[in-house]
């Protein structure tokens, strides 16, 4: 059970940070004209985006019922729905960002002149900023769920 648990935490932690990563380069991305290359980039970044965020659901499920805490510790503890519920908002806030790559590029490849329309990417980017903030409560919830807060 040591060894599973281990390697549950290691794995989840691993794609957590990824998701950060993912989230930074989508910021980086959109600060300025997105060229169709740039359109293509940022829709395979936005997959994986959504591959990683399974991965982490299921990850977490995983540890939910197969860590050392038992699934008790999680689901009496306010920091644990704290931190699920900004992982939820975050998944939603992703929502737009997602539809407007996948038009964009869509866009792009029937019009090789096309251009992001201005108010688009501003609004993209006030979603993706707000992805990024909501996401740093994230590890504040799980370093105080893990310490025994909330529960």
């Amino acid at each position: 059970m040591d060894t599973t648990d281990l390697v549950l935490a290691i794995v989840h932690h691993l794609l957590v940070f990824s998701l950060a990563g993912i989230i930074g380069a989508e910021f980086v991305l959109i600060r300025s004209e997105l060229p169709a290359a740039t359109l293509k980039r940022l829709a395979g970044i936005d997959r994986h985006y959504g591959i990683i965020a399974t991965l982490i659901i299921v990850v977490g499920i995983g540890r939910v019922f197969y860590g050392l805490k038992g699934w008790e510790f999680y689901v009496y503890n306010w920091m644990f729905w704290a931190k699920m519920a900004a992982f939820a908002i975050v998944g939603l806030l992703s929502i737009i960002p997602t539809i407007r790559f996948i038009s964009w590029n869509r866009q792009a490849a029937a019009s090789p002149g096309f251009q992001v329309p201005a108010a688009e990417l501003a609004s993209v980017r006030s979603y993706v900023r707000a992805e990024a903030f909501i996401f740093l409560l994230i590890p504040v919830f799980a370093a105080a769920m893990a310490r025994g807060y909330g529960y």
